[in-house]
């Protein structure tokens, strides 16, 4: 099975969680981490799409906040040429149901208070023709700048391992 993981990663947060999935998903067969910035446009040639991406406002970055969240910080964000709501305008695959999953990281706090991109990124994915697995995945930061919150990285861990096991049982 071929696993495709793009992530949009301000602060390297939301990276290493799409670096911890990856490793799961090696289990399967290859798999790819791509930072959105160098993502593909067409997803043919993967068995799964995996996206995620830090909550912005509620959702997806905006160029806006993703201009915010560069001020932050004196050196360049991890993502800094594209955000995943353009990408996910944008991206397509041939294939009639390809399957997907969506993450994301927000801040500690209850969702109705920040919303969700892995939720969000879910609703883009099935709109354009995506059959979604799994339960997104929420994991949470201690701050706008992070870092992730206290096992974070093992319930990422987690969350990929049931993932796969819903992938492997499919088929």
């Amino acid at each position: 099975m071929r696993t495709l993981v793009v992530f949009e990663s301000m602060f390297g947060n939301t990276e290493k969680i799409a670096d911890v999935i990856g490793e799961e998903f090696s289990n399967l067969g290859p798999v790819t981490v791509a930072n959105v910035d160098d993502a593909p446009l067409l997803v043919d040639d993967v068995d799964l799409l995996v996206v995620g991406g830090p909550t912005h406002v509620f959702g997806l970055s905006r160029p806006q906040t993703r201009d915010d969240a560069a001020s932050r910080v004196a050196s360049a964000t991890v993502s800094n040429r594209v955000g995943l709501r353009e990408w996910l305008d944008r991206v397509s695959s041939a294939e009639p149901y390809p399957r997907a999953a969506s993450f994301g990281t927000r801040a500690d706090k209850p969702r109705w208070l920040t919303g969700s991109a892995a939720r969000a990124i879910r609703r883009r994915l099935h709109r354009i023709g995506f059959r979604m697995v799994g339960k997104p995945g929420d994991f949470k930061v201690t701050g706008m700048l992070g870092p992730l919150a206290t096992g974070e990285l093992d319930r990422a861990r987690d969350w990929a391992r049931e993932l796969t096991g819903t992938v492997a049982a499919v088929g």
